[in-house]
């Protein structure tokens, strides 16, 4: 599961994880190796799985990480070493994404502004020039690209495309949180068609890692729906259909 942030992926991961024909790994839910722990080398991230998964019982092993998608080297490492994985990336309306991850941050101590219009302002010169570091040295970790990037990361048709220029769409399932959260279960079947596994319900499926909701500002809104309307328009055509968020 590579991502987004702060778009459902904690619930996808806990429901699928009870799956009988899954093993989660041993890290909470991902390993972030392919972002901050690459250096470490293959045999490091092999010690985060479970132990010969698929060698006797048939289970699969998974992870997520919702930085992968939004990294700028994470696709291409994920292609180099696992050409054949399946990828699983999740949406949501990028407007209330921004503000759910803004108040995820402060909350965590990473935001010091107190003020979520400020700290959208903040986001180009915070995030200037960080992503040329992080591509001429593997060894450097932003932490503003990884933590202040609050309109960015909602720019899903830009990180999708380099998802695509990596990967053949049929290994590629992108779900939707406004659509998974209205019909969980329809939605759970079809990742797991997707995942090739056999049928499985979970008795119920719970909302995990939600903070609770606030008022967005006005001003706040009214810039991100204009900064995000074309964004939308390029992840539709990329979908082939206007997202869920849009209805």
């Amino acid at each position: 599961m590579i991502g987004g942030q702060r778009c459902g992926t904690t619930t996808i991961f806990q429901t699928l994880a009870e799956h009988p024909q899954i093993r989660r790994p041993i890290a909470e839910k991902g390993t972030d190796y392919f972002t901050l722990n690459y250096l470490r080398g293959v045999e490091w991230y092999r010690s985060r799985m479970p132990l010969a998964v698929g060698s006797t019982d048939g289970r699969l092993t998974f992870e997520a990480c919702t930085y992968y998608m939004f990294h700028p080297l994470a696709i291409d490492r994920i292609a180099r070493d696992l050409p054949n994985i399946k990828l699983v990336a999740m949406l949501r309306d990028p407007v209330s994404r921004a503000f759910s991850a803004y108040k995820h941050e402060f909350a965590r101590g990473f935001e010091s502004e107190s003020n979520f219009r400020t700290a959208l302002a903040l986001e180009p010169s915070r995030l200037e020039g960080e992503v040329e570091r992080m591509c001429e040295d593997p060894a450097y970790q932003s932490f503003s690209h990884r933590h202040h990037a609050y309109l960015s990361r909602g720019q899903f048709a830009d990180q999708l495309d380099r998802v695509y220029e990596h990967f053949p769409r049929e290994q590629v399932h992108v779900m939707q949180s406004e659509l998974f959260f209205a019909d969980p279960l329809g939605e759970f079947a079809r990742l797991t068609e997707f995942l090739g596994l056999e049928p499985w319900m979970p008795k119920q499926v719970e909302q995990h890692n939600a903070r609770p909701s606030s008022a967005m500002p006005d001003d706040a809104r009214n810039f991100l729906v204009q900064h995000y309307r074309p964004h939308n328009e390029a992840l539709a055509e990329l979908l082939g259909s206007a997202p869920a968020w849009l209805d």
